[in-house]
């Protein structure tokens, strides 16, 4: 029961600092900007890269996409920029994915750690600054619809396996989880997009279910993958930041994996529209 409060608590005040960020723009940078940094620590622990390089890799291309790309200060087409980073980021993702079904490890020598730390998990984050500024208008609701909609498959997902799974999803990497979770947390985040599109009012049914599909799924490869660095690194959790729940980058694989999807999706909407 201890456990229980203790887990309840540290989730409670997590969710509560990420909404209330979500009312100012300089505080979601700030945030996510904090969270990036600790999860990068974590990330470094788990695949074991020292120094500071990755640290300062990620500062300088968090703020380049906000000062520049946000602000279009004109040094540079920012679009373009964006457009660059996108293709990258999700190449690198695709290959992380092949990964996870062709290597018994993920081959880890020191250029693909880097790699991996800018184009995995700082850009990651970078998309998930993108998604709130969407065309440089500050849309914090479609943020909040993303981390609801990567919250509602996650729970529904732990209830449906533990109680309905029995088929494993992927027991080599995570034991726990089961085709039927799977398809439990992508029926009710389904679900979930419908509400999300009556009280957001951002986009229509349609586009929100697009992406409760895209969280879904790409979000579960997300933690599938972490997962698979956790057991190389033969640890459970990517950090103790958060009591009961382990890592910051625990709570946060699925959207920083979605997220360039997710961009990518809204980039094609607002073409095609």
């Amino acid at each position: 029961m201890k456990e229980l409060s203790i887990r309840a608590i540290s989730g409670a005040v997590y969710v509560l600092l990420l909404i209330g960020s979500l009312y100012f723009q300089t505080g979601l940078v700030i945030t996510l900007m904090l969270f990036g940094i600790i999860s990068l620590m974590e990330y470094s622990k788990l695949i074991k890269l020292k120094g500071y390089s990755q640290y300062i890799i990620f500062v300088i291309l968090y703020s380049l996409f906000w000062y520049i790309c946000l602000y279009n200060t004109g040094f540079f087409d920012s679009n373009e920029a964006i457009n660059i980073l996108l293709v990258v980021t999700i190449f690198v993702n695709l290959i992380l994915i092949k990964d996870l079904f062709t290597f018994k490890k993920i081959p880890l020598f020191e250029t693909k750690r880097y790699i991996t730390t800018t184009f995995y998990l700082s850009s990651g984050f970078v998309f998930t600054l993108l998604i709130a500024n969407f065309q440089n208008v500050f849309t914090p609701l479609l943020l909040l619809g993303s981390f609801i909609l990567v919250w509602v498959n996650d729970s529904a997902a732990y209830l449906v396996g533990k109680n309905f799974g029995k088929q494993k999803l992927f027991p080599s990497i995570s034991p726990k989880k089961t085709v039927e979770g799977f398809l439990g947390g992508l029926f009710f985040a389904c679900i979930a997009s419908y509400f999300i599109t009556i009280y957001s009012e951002t986009l229509n049914s349609t586009n929100w279910l697009i992406i409760a599909i895209i969280v879904s799924v790409l979000g579960t490869f997300g933690d599938l993958i972490e997962s698979k660095f956790k057991r190389q690194a033969g640890v459970k959790d990517s950090g103790v930041i958060m009591p009961g729940h382990g890592g910051l980058l625990d709570r946060l694989d699925s959207i920083i994996f979605a997220a360039p999807f997710i961009y990518l999706f809204l980039r094609i909407v607002s073409y095609v529209s």
